[in-house]
């Protein structure tokens, strides 16, 4: 009896779907907002170019701003002086 409650528990567990939250790369702040247990959880929002931005958006709110981990910055181009050949 133990197995098949058990059994039937991780089929219940299992087909449950998940996913995973995802950051935005392309913007730096996020806004992570927090709801109650009858409101889904927590969800963030990587749709902000500044913290100013973002607590404007996050007031009144149970929300907090916090910087982008994944921000993908822009790559400078290496500007630097041309490889040049020094005779022997």
């Amino acid at each position: 009896m133990r197995i098949v409650l058990l059994s039937m528990v991780l089929l219940v567990i299992n087909s449950v779907s998940g996913h995973a939250q995802t950051y935005d790369p392309r913007y730096p702040v996020c806004m992570k907002v927090y709801e109650g247990s009858l409101g889904g959880g927590e969800w963030i929002d990587c749709s902000y170019t500044s913290i100013p931005q973002c607590r404007a958006s996050a007031s009144g709110r149970a929300a907090s701003c916090e910087i982008n981990p994944y921000f993908a910055q822009m790559q400078r181009p290496a500007w630097g002086h041309p490889a040049y050949r020094r005779p022997y």
